[in-house]
């Protein structure tokens, strides 16, 4: 047993900058290993023990991990030194990585001396990951003046949802394939709607659903104009890649409370967040939920806490896209400056997220972004220069 060095000083990070990286085209990770277990027995002594301790800052699972561990202390016994639980020399390996490469960052003690090793190999997709080469496909659907609350597409209509109406639009003829109103229903909330509205369209065959803030309304796609519409604090169903969530809105907000049911039956409640997407990974079901405070909470089946990922937005979407074993997500995200939104695919594995492809930006906000099919997403924009509302389909192109 490899025992952990306790009482180390936080300074790996800061390395990573301050020293150079030498790396080898034709190395992989075992041969980094081996290579830092060479230069710590030389600088050890010959049998002399090392106390080793690892961890990992990669996305990597942790059978990865061990892999590197044990070539280290197999390449160190080679070399004439030994690791044990306590020893003169002790050494730390840190394991990192950027979109192209991996870092295997040592800092070796003995006594006063310090040494400071780096050893790098070019980072590998992960095994079922999509190709590099994915591309975003952005096709504008629809616009209007009035803010749009969330846009559904079958072959031959679409359903867009706005503050005052639900309205069901039928491809005209011709080439240009125009959309042209068929029947619309009004809106008629039990109070004003809160400033900051959502909106949620579920169609399901002929039927749909509109979720709004303490209302719900149920029609048909034929005859729009009976849609029934009810008051009260009814949840909303959350669908991704065949997985149900029911959560309940905060009504005077723009956020789900935390309250949630999965289709399991299992009540919790968790964090307040305002996207849902579930995904699986290492043959297990998880939900990310994008929580208030910027980061995308993980949570098991059991809905407990199992990770997170920073640097997403609040609108997450997962995407059913056969572009390999790994789960494809869109997030949003700044688009570089100022309120305009971007939208990108990431494949998450091991706990951690990849950016795959190019982000597409929009000229303002994302104010909602939803799954709309195998591959694809619906997104709707609010036009900074223009304040018009646009809807987009969003889908994903796999490279070969």
């Amino acid at each position: 047993m490899i025992a952990a060095v306790k009482r180390w000083p936080a300074g790996i990070p800061a390395l990573l900058f301050l020293v150079s990286v030498a790396a080898a085209a034709d190395r992989d990770a075992s041969g980094a290993a081996r290579e830092l277990a060479r230069k710590t027995a030389a600088f050890a002594g010959k049998g002399e023990t090392v106390a080793v301790e690892f961890r990992n800052l990669s996305s990597g699972r942790p059978a990865a991990l061990a892999e590197l561990r044990a070539a280290f202390v197999a390449a160190l016994r080679e070399a004439g030194a030994r690791a044990g639980e306590a020893g003169a020399v002790e050494a730390r390996l840190t394991l990192s990585e950027d979109q192209s490469q991996c870092l295997l960052v040592e800092e070796a003690r003995k006594g006063d001396e310090r040494q400071v090793w780096i050893a790098s190999w070019k980072r590998a997709p992960a095994a079922g990951s999509p190709a590099a080469a994915i591309t975003l496909d952005k096709r504008r659907v629809w616009q209007q003046n009035e803010q749009v609350l969330d846009a559904a597409l079958t072959e031959t209509a679409m359903l867009v949802l706005d503050p005052s109406k639900v309205t069901v639009y039928a491809r005209a003829a011709g080439p240009a394939g125009q959309w042209e109103p068929r029947a619309s229903a009004p809106l008629a909330p039990p109070k004003p709607w809160p400033r900051d509205m959502r909106g949620h369209l579920r169609i399901t065959g002929a039927n749909f659903q509109a979720f709004l803030p303490g209302m719900a309304c149920t029609g048909t796609m034929e005859a729009v104009g009976s849609m029934e519409c009810r008051a009260g604090d009814e949840p909303w169903l959350l669908e991704s890649g065949g997985a149900i969530l029911l959560a309940n809105f905060a009504a005077g907000r723009n956020y789900f409370d935390g309250r949630v049911v999965t289709e399991a039956g299992l009540r919790k409640t968790v964090a307040p967040f305002y996207s849902a997407a579930a995904i699986e990974d290492q043959d297990r079901a998880f939900w990310l939920l994008a929580a208030l405070d910027g980061r995308t909470q993980m949570v098991d089946a059991s809905l407990d806490a199992a990770g997170a990922i920073p640097g997403w937005g609040s609108d997450i979407a997962r995407v059913d896209a056969r572009c390999g074993a790994v789960s494809l997500v869109m997030a949003t995200k700044p688009a570089g400056g100022g309120e305009a939104d971007a939208v990108q695919v990431f494949a998450v594995s091991g706990g951690g997220a990849a950016a795959l492809g190019e982000a597409v930006a929009f000229a303002g906000p994302v104010t909602a972004l939803w799954p709309a099919g195998p591959g694809s997403a619906l997104a709707v924009e609010r036009d900074l220069t223009t304040g018009k509302y646009a809807a987009y389909l969003l889908t994903v192109a796999c490279g070969n």
